[in-house]
């Protein structure tokens, strides 16, 4: 499949410029993990053109099967299963037996393993290349592990590192790599997109103003609003969803997952508060907004949101959890509005 065209136009200039570790950074959504992919498909290909990789050669195929002796990727387990890459055959025989769970962080065994790897000859001629997503799930013992490789990578072994908080990164790793900042589209290079992705899928086609809505509960982000279409979201749900939440109905989200649940009213709080400000809202209209409460009042429940987006993947009860957000909810949405 070709590539998105803003992930294209960063792609190229990127592969103009030397170096053996990027760090690609911005918020989630915006392509990080594929012009990550992209971006060391080039370095391994056969026959690499200035826009990047042939797509054609052996070894873009042994990429796209997974299954380059070149090419590491270091994730958390669970973006590996969700991505498509086979485990480390010691952990998944671990996760097959039922003596754990896949890991969420990128584990310090992976990372001494990848270290290793660093150390070999290419197999194919055209070196190594390591790919890190989502960086930031590295944790100190873990990062610490990668420094010295990282800072002098053996041969000719290079680095690609994705990262959507880059404050969680070490400051030695980020010192260690060129960074890039990742590149917003525009709305209607988002949209076609989506459209795009919708029929390679088989799906159903939306309407643009339908894909509009998924790119406005993204904030923009298209890897997001894909998300969110394939959810099944629909504008009216959306558009009608502050009020409801406001009402202290649950309803149109009660069967989503906790993360999602929060992230909705973060969204919700961001725009009152925007919107309170003078700010134009992001995620939602302003006239779908009901009248902002005060300042002090948005202030404090967002902190309470971010508290609880640190617990959401591990609640004590999800049931008590809901029903307590649902209560904090009404309780902010109906409070005395702010003077104008």
């Amino acid at each position: 499949m070709s590539r998105a065209p803003w992930i294209q136009r960063q792609l190229t200039p990127l592969l103009a410029q030397r170096g053996h570790a990027w760090l690609l950074q911005g918020p989630s959504g915006l392509g990080q993990y594929e012009l990550a992919l992209s971006l060391a498909q080039a370095w391994l290909c056969e026959q690499p053109t200035a826009d990047g990789p042939c797509g054609t050669c052996g070894s873009c195929h042994l990429i796209g099967s997974h299954a380059h002796p070149d090419f590491v990727v270091l994730m958390p387990e669970t973006v590996m299963l969700e991505l498509g890459w086979p485990l480390p055959e010691a952990a998944q025989k671990e996760i097959d037996d039922k003596k754990r769970k896949p890991s969420k962080d990128i584990r310090v065994e992976a990372m001494r393993d990848t270290v290793a790897f660093a150390q070999r000859t290419s197999a194919r001629g055209r070196g190594l290349a390591v790919l890190v997503y989502p960086a930031e799930r590295m944790n100190h013992v873990t990062a610490n592990a990668l420094l010295k490789t990282l800072e002098e990578p053996p041969g000719d072994t290079r680095f690609v590192l994705a990262c959507e908080s880059t404050h969680q990164l070490l400051p030695t790793i980020r010192s260690r790599c060129q960074g890039h900042a990742m590149v917003w589209p525009t709305e209607d290079e988002a949209l076609d997109w989506l459209l795009q992705q919708a029929a390679a899928r088989g799906a159903s086609a939306p309407s643009r103003d339908q894909a509009r809505v998924w790119l406005q509960a993204a904030g923009g982000r298209p890897s997001d609003a894909l998300a969110w279409g394939a959810g099944g979201l629909n504008a009216k749900t959306w558009a009608e969803l502050p009020a409801a939440l406001a009402r202290g109905d649950w309803a149109a989200m009660g069967d989503w997952p906790a993360a999602q649940q929060l992230e909705v009213l973060q969204k919700l709080c961001h725009d009152l508060m925007a919107h309170a400000a003078g700010a134009p809202t992001r995620y939602f209209q302003a006239d779908q907004l009901p009248a902002a409460p005060r300042m002090a009042l948005l202030a404090a429940w967002s902190k309470e949101l971010m508290a609880a987006a640190r617990t959401v993947e591990h609640p004590f009860n999800a049931g008590l959890m809901q029903e307590a957000w649902a209560v904090r909810t009404r309780q902010v949405l109906r409070a005395r509005p702010a003077r104008p």
